[in-house]
């Protein structure tokens, strides 16, 4: 499906911003497998969240570019996800430059790197991510959750569904004029 077919006047939306782990990168438990993968060489062999690749580029194409992946973590893990998205052909699929990519120590650093950007939709694991983004990012996805206690939260499980849940928004702004 080509978005800008499908929606060719769509507002110029605020941007993108994606976390890394558990959302780009397949992950079993509180990290991603690749954490604590014993060599950079096996932290290599974690799959890609099934349908993040194409979803991704899809909304790339709809967000004219302005896509961000945004992901707290040391140095070393910064390494490895650095290696991974270029062992994976993440950037020439979906569209991402190298240069659309933030990295943070803390949590917390997250929200003030999102209002820097200008990222008014956030796809992140974490709860305790998002919750303090509350106003300062309109958009909020919970991915690879079925329910949300915070309203201001959308549960996404995959990227199916937070596909859609974006695409929604996204029309929502167009039936109403926001631009």
């Amino acid at each position: 499906m080509n978005i800008k077919r499908r929606h060719p006047k769509l507002p110029a939306p605020s941007h993108l911003g994606i976390d890394i782990g558990r959302v780009i990168i397949h992950g079993d438990g509180p990290d991603t497998a690749f954490v604590g993968a014993g060599s950079d060489e096996e932290a290599l062999l974690a799959p890609a969240m099934p349908g993040a690749f194409q979803a991704i580029a899809r909304l790339v194409e709809c967000f004219d570019g302005n896509v961000w992946l945004v992901s707290k973590c040391g140095r070393k893990i910064e390494s490895r996800s650095r290696r991974w998205l270029e062992h994976h052909g993440f950037h020439a699929a979906t569209g991402i430059g190298r240069e659309n990519l933030r990295f943070c120590r803390e949590r917390k650093q997250k929200a003030g790197i999102c209002v820097d950007l200008g990222i008014g939709f956030f796809v992140d694991d974490r709860i305790d991510v998002l919750t303090p983004m509350a106003n300062l990012v309109p958009h909020r996805f919970l991915f690879g959750a079925s329910v949300s206690a915070d309203p201001g939260i959308v549960a996404t499980p995959d990227w199916s569904a937070a596909e859609a849940a974006i695409l929604a928004i996204l029309e929502e702004r167009e039936a109403t004029g926001l631009r």
